[in-house]
């Protein structure tokens, strides 16, 4: 192999490997530009989840005290009960 012809692989492969890499490159700036709305989609629908939850955990800390209030008054009750009897 002469020379000349061992610029021409070099240089083959090269150029291979550029447009390799452009196509890797725009392949790469596409797919994150599809999924960009996507994050952002799931980032509202993280945001909702974590706001529900916040609600839910107060509407159970109010049942809880509910609940509570319930079982004393029961147990008030009861003592009532047994005092009659």
């Amino acid at each position: 192999m002469n020379g000349h012809a061992l610029a021409e692989s070099i240089g083959a492969v090269g150029i291979f490997t550029a447009i390799t890499v452009l196509i890797w490159q725009v392949a790469a700036t596409w797919r994150a530009k599809v999924l960009a709305p996507r994050e952002g989609r799931y980032q509202k629908l993280a945001e909702t989840s974590a706001a529900i939850q916040e609600h839910t955990e107060l509407q159970l800390r109010e049942i809880t005290l509910l609940l509570e209030d319930m079982r004393v008054r029961v147990v008030a009750l009861e003592r009532i009960l047994k005092e009659v009897e």
